[in-house]
């Protein structure tokens, strides 16, 4: 019955883990959509004049991203580098010794012998060492659309660039706050101005499956495993 329950929690746990393992990502995710802009009004008939009301240009105006639905590009100019080394060294050394007491002047002894005694010394000793050193970079062009402008002008933008390969898909997942006053005169932005940035670029397919660990070997390297 044992042997029998064993089996039971076993099975029973890979199917939690096998349960657990993430939905692959799907084009189209509604957070990353594109935002349509506005409905413009109709254009006024011409009069003669200079100006007309009902247009949104102004005189002096660029066609940069500024409403909600314009285009803006992100250039993806990601660099990380992080390194850490430590090093530690412990050393404790003791040593007890107890001299015999007196008596009136006297030591005191036991079958002639003082009553006098020392332990042995100890010495405890511990290194320790340690390298991490990591760097990521991403670089490439993402296009979004201007889903939201703040009431401090600071636009909010969003988008996702999805690419079908031989083998399987890859896509960049962006989102985040602009200043307008950051973009360039080409209607483009470096990927380090872009406040509160959400970055995804992962993929899906037999490639990007085989860099994972399938849900039985999961199982050894997770807290249900004891030994």
């Amino acid at each position: 019955m044992k042997t029998k329950h064993k089996i039971l929690i076993f099975t029973l746990a890979a199917s939690l883990l096998g349960g657990c393992a993430q939905t692959p990502p799907k084009p189209d995710n509604p957070y990353f959509a594109p935002v349509p802009p506005a409905a413009m009004s109709a254009p006024k008939p011409v009069d003669g004049a200079i100006f007309h009301a009902g247009h949104s240009v102004s005189l002096y105006e660029d066609g940069n991203a500024r409403r909600v639905g314009d285009i803006l590009t992100i250039v993806l100019t990601e660099r990380t580098q992080a390194s850490k080394s430590s090093e530690t060294e412990l050393e404790k050394n003791s040593d007890v010794s107890i001299t015999a007491p007196t008596i009136l002047g006297s030591p005191l002894t036991i079958n002639g012998n003082e009553a006098s005694f020392s332990l042995p010394g100890g010495t405890r000793t511990f290194e320790s060492t340690g390298d991490a050193d990591q760097s990521n970079s991403l670089s490439g062009d993402i296009t979004v659309t201007v889903s939201d402008v703040l009431p401090n002008g600071v636009l909010r933008v969003r988008g996702e660039k999805w690419m079908t390969l031989t083998s399987g898909d890859e896509y960049i997942r962006i989102s985040g706050l602009v200043r307008p006053q950051d973009i360039k005169p080409d209607n483009t932005l470096d990927s380090v101005k872009l406040a509160d940035a959400r970055i995804t670029y992962s993929g899906t397919g037999e490639v990007h499956d085989t860099n994972k660990m399938g849900w039985f070997t999961r199982f050894f390297y997770s807290p249900l495993w004891p030994f």
